[in-house]
């Protein structure tokens, strides 16, 4: 049995943070970023049967040709990440009523469509690229007992090598292969750097001096096995990390908004995040 103080329950039987039901949610989960992105998703679908939110949480779920969705805010980074993906798996995995585990655990499908800046010179704004890999930069695996794959483990250890100097160790998350070639067949695919802010952890300087002044410059030199780091956001390794551990299947997509080595940000952003919403709905 979960204690109460491990997994809290609001007074209307809703899950502590998401302020969701069991029954609330789909096998087929879309996260987005920012709350006001939510209803940019499900004005595609057929019929909206449940809006619900609290805080940066939104979510709507409902019907497109026929096939349930859920579509999720996240808000910003790794640290909330944590508390949607434990949340979502407590309300498909756990009895509410007894506070244990279900016999028959779940699998849910997860789909991250966001923003993202390109850290190589042939990766153009406005292009939709799918997250092989991620490594997190973020410190959230430090507190999770994860099993690691082979290829996660080399990739780990030849990013720890590349980035000396490092305090922290990063982490790696892997795509689900089935989503991948659903959604991604098509699409280029790279590694994705998780970082843990928007500005001096991905080595932007408004009026600060980083302790990591050449992290893009480093980012953009890492290969492994004919791979680079080919973008940087701030969630999808902790989605990979934690789907993985948990045992669900996760695909990030990233609507590439911003170029980091040829500093420039695209003149249409919200048409290109429009256009990976489109194309994940067409192939969901």
């Amino acid at each position: 049995m979960i204690n109460d103080s491990e997994l809290i329950i609001n007074a209307d039987g809703s899950i502590y943070h998401l302020n969701l039901l069991p029954t609330d949610i789909a096998d087929t989960i879309i996260f987005v970023g920012d709350p006001d992105r939510v209803p940019e998703v499900s004005k595609y679908f057929d019929d909206i049967e449940i809006k619900k939110g609290r805080r940066e949480f939104i979510t709507h779920t409902g019907t497109l040709r026929g096939k349930r969705i859920t579509v999720i805010s996240t808000g910003i980074g790794t640290d909330n990440i944590d508390i949607v993906l434990n949340e979502l798996d407590a309300l498909v995995n756990v009895d509410f009523n007894t506070k244990s585990l279900k016999q028959e655990i779940k699998s849910l499908d997860i789909i991250r469509i966001g923003t993202s800046g390109s850290i190589q010179g042939n990766i153009s704004m406005g292009t939709i690229l799918a997250s092989e890999y991620a490594i997190g930069f973020d410190t959230l695996m430090q507190y999770y007992r994860k099993p690691y794959t082979e290829p996660e483990v080399q990739l780990q250890e030849a990013v720890i090598n590349h980035f000396e100097g490092l305090s922290f160790k990063p982490y790696v998350g892997r795509a689900s292969q089935k989503l991948m070639d659903k959604f991604a067949f098509d699409l280029p695919k790279g590694v994705t750097m998780t970082a843990p802010g928007f500005y001096g952890p991905q080595g932007r300087n408004v009026r600060s001096q980083n302790i990591y002044p050449d992290l893009i410059k480093n980012a953009n030199s890492f290969e492994i096995s004919g791979r680079n780091i080919t973008n940087l956001e701030m969630e999808t390794a902790g989605i990979y990390a934690l789907s993985n551990m948990f045992g669900h299947h996760a695909i990030s997509i990233n609507a590439i908004l911003a170029s980091r080595v040829n500093e420039a940000f695209s003149k249409n952003p919200q048409q290109i995040v429009d256009n990976a919403i489109k194309l994940i709905l067409d192939r969901i």
